[in-house]
């Protein structure tokens, strides 16, 4: 796979998949934006990946606001001319993981407004540029919570249920537009969210690790690789489609 001469947009990049999914098309030849709420986080991926010889750009952005996600796309089509790939990455989990009807009014409405509404103006800014140059690919980051229950979890479950939803709707409207859209649905995976979600139930994480059928989390780069492989011209018959990296945990 090669990205050279590509622009890539990678919210959510300061850490975790979004990090790696910065390096991982860097490697390639991409010029990457990455773009993140932390621009201390940003600032530091963009310059290992020029320190090795990439090509890299730290932007801030906070995905729940419409304005700064405008500015994000605005800067880079300004700076680099185009946009080529938009991977809506950033994501976050509830600070409590209880049930429905104890579940807080703030934890709905953070979750929800940066997980569903932030990967909205994402592809509404994204797509109203892709259409301009008639190309454009972008792959939407949900999660194995978005195709099945996730209990004790319910701003995070419809958050991702819905960008899978989203995925399909946008990709059946742009399909005849030379724009492609997909999502990845990753299980569980080491993560700041990972660690997050372990740290307010530490006794979740062995007995998670057990049910997975290859009994380990994933990292990171494996769902990069996925990442990328969906953005390439290797895949390209494929859009509004869910491809699920879990190690077997939702058979």
């Amino acid at each position: 796979m090669s990205f050279k001469d590509q622009i890539v947009v990678i919210t959510g990049a300061g850490s975790g998949i979004g990090a790696a999914t910065a390096h991982a098309f860097a490697r390639q030849g991409a010029t990457v934006i990455a773009s993140d709420i932390n621009l201390e986080n940003a600032n530091a991926i963009a310059q290992t990946i020029t320190e090795n010889g990439g090509k890299a750009v730290a932007k801030m952005t906070n995905v729940a606001k419409y304005e700064s996600v405008d500015q994000l796309i605005s800067e880079t089509v300004n700076e680099f001319g185009q946009l080529d790939v938009l991977v809506n990455n950033a994501g976050i989990g509830p600070r409590n993981l209880v049930k429905t009807h104890e579940f807080s009014f703030k934890d709905w409405d953070t979750v929800i407004a940066v997980n569903q509404t932030g990967v909205f103006y994402g592809m509404k800014r994204a797509l109203e540029q892709m259409m301009l140059q008639k190309s454009g690919n972008i792959i939407n980051i949900a999660s194995l919570a978005g195709l099945k229950a996730s209990g004790n979890n319910i701003s995070y479950s419809a958050s991702k249920f819905a960008v899978v939803g989203m995925t399909k709707s946008a990709a059946l409207e742009y399909g005849s537009k030379n724009i492609r859209i997909n999502a990845v649905c990753p299980g569980y995976t080491h993560s700041a969210l990972l660690d997050s979600m372990f740290t307010v139930k530490p006794e979740l994480e062995p007995h998670l690790k057990q049910m997975t059928p290859m009994k380990r989390y994933g990292k990171a780069n494996e769902i990069a690789d996925a990442i990328l492989w969906l953005a390439s011209a290797q895949s390209s018959y494929i859009t509004g489609q869910t491809v699920t990296i879990d190690g077997g945990l939702s058979l």
